[in-house]
């Protein structure tokens, strides 16, 4: 079978392909993120199951989804179903809205629709980038954690096909990865507005292997992609066990470079730490510039609330930004998360944002922190971690094996709780703030130089968030 099939779903046996659709998602992807452009869409499914339409408000919904959902909608359908279904977006007219309810392509419309399609006959010569026009360089915050990829891309945006070819940006989620994707492909294309610039996630590309696998269709394949002037491809690590996949991902990458065509890549982790992928793709993909990305500093947090309070249309007291990016340190789309709440709340209780309105609008996320994360847990998880006992975290021993973890988790315990230097030297056998803040500097400075540190303590991190 086809890689990315799955025939364990019945068409005939489900009331509809797309409620499916909504319940898988909604169990894959954040709530607010899921109730914010998912949950909106207006549906027609044909007949036959073989189209999936979906209806938008305006232009920049129709990008956005689009540029972030449509690749993994378009493999979540062809799973429920067993074969291909093809997603179409169209934006539903103010003066005649479609009716909000799943409805058959061939039914008659309830209004008039900008249909993609219809655009792309209008306009044959203009190729589909799947860009967000919204995310560029000058809608991303800048600091210390983005600051030598962000400088790569804009340099890759520059001057493509040239150094730092392929460029491989790896990291957590929600730190930007995506947002310096579609900025590289915006400036190019500003520039440059010849040039055939694609987006697609990973398994988009996948999906396509799939599709031309089934229908024989290898020579538009390899047509499409080997054309482009720059692919931008994300989450590179859901190429795992897929033999096929990475056989015309290896094909595409070797005639992209051969022509001069620019290559940009995402995952989660640096190119050596990805598992069940083809060591000869993991050396072309470490073969160019391979950059971090990290959570952002707290002043960067800041900045990050208060211009996202600004496009809202809101303000964000400088206080409350501090208050709010103390407690909120893992990444920017749980910062942009924590704010919404905050905006939600002011409004519907009229009142101004303050510090205590941002405690009670967070309360249960700042209660689940509370609980979670305590000093005794990291001493715990990152003794575990090192194969040593946690009493060790407390002695007075100083051999390499026990002072490197007790550093490690020093730093954790300043990063990850609100104690300070004197409350967590305490709960380390009485040793002096001194010492924690020598720990908390030299820890957070290598992890800056070191790939092997930076990732077991991104591991760390996200067993202690949970």
């Amino acid at each position: 079978m086809a890689e990315g099939l799955s025939p364990d779903f019945n068409a005939d046996a489900e009331p509809s392909l797309w409620q499916a659709c909504l319940d898988e998602l909604s169990r894959e992807l954040p709530e607010q993120q899921f109730n914010t452009w998912i949950k909106p869409l207006v549906a027609q499914v044909a007949d036959d199951h073989s189209k999936l339409t979906l209806f938008v408000a305006n232009r920049f919904k129709l990008d956005w989804v689009r540029a972030q959902y449509a690749g993994r909608l378009a493999a979540l359908a062809e799973r429920l179903q067993g074969h291909p279904v093809q997603i179409e977006l169209a934006i539903t007219l103010k003066e005649t809205p479609v009716k909000p309810a799943v409805q058959s392509v061939s039914s008659a419309l309830r209004g008039p629709v900008e249909s993609l399609d219809a655009v792309d006959e209008a306009a044959p010569n203009t190729f589909r980038s799947r860009l967000n026009p919204a995310l560029t360089f000058d809608t991303l915050v800048e600091g210390t954690a983005n600051r030598m990829a962000r400088a790569a891309a804009m340099h890759v945006a520059g001057s493509p096909g040239h150094l730092y070819n392929p460029l491989f940006i790896y990291g957590g989620v929600g730190l930007g990865k995506t947002h310096l994707m579609h900025a590289i492909g915006n400036k190019l294309l500003a520039d440059r507005p010849e040039s055939k610039v694609l987006y697609i996630h990973a398994e988009q590309f996948v999906s396509d292997v799939v599709k031309a696998y089934q229908r024989k269709t290898f020579d538009e394949f390899k047509q499409h992609y080997h054309s482009l002037d720059l692919l931008l491809i994300d989450d590179v690590q859901f190429f795992a066990n897929k033999d096929r996949t990475q056989e015309e991902f290896f094909n595409a990458f070797e005639a992209l470079l051969a022509k001069k065509s620019h290559i940009v890549m995402t995952s989660d982790t640096y190119p050596k730490g990805l598992t069940d992928i083809h060591e000869r793709l993991v050396s072309r993909f470490d073969s160019g510039l391979t950059v971090a990305i990290e959570p952002p500093e707290l002043e960067m947090r800041v900045a990050i609330l208060i211009n996202k309070a600004i496009s809202e249309g809101s303000e964000m007291p400088e206080e409350v930004a501090f208050f709010v990016a103390k407690n909120v340190r893992s990444n920017v789309r749980e910062l942009e998360g924590a704010l919404r709440k905050i905006l939600a709340y002011s409004r519907f209780n009229q009142k101004e944002v303050s510090i205590q309105l941002a405690r009670d609008a967070l309360r249960d996320l700042l209660s689940i922190q509370n609980r979670q994360i305590s000093v005794e847990n990291i001493q715990k998880t990152v003794a575990d971690y090192y194969k040593i006992k946690v009493a060790d975290m407390y002695s007075k021993k100083r051999p390499a094996s026990i002072a490197r973890p007790r550093q490690i988790a020093m730093y954790l315990a300043k990063e990850l709780t609100q104690k300070s230097l004197p409350e967590i030297g305490e709960l380390f056998g009485g040793r002096d703030h001194t010492t924690v803040l020598h720990a908390v500097r030299k820890i957070g400075g290598e992890r800056q130089q070191l790939t092997e540190l930076n990732q077991q303590l991104h591991v760390l991190e996200q067993t202690l968030k949970g």
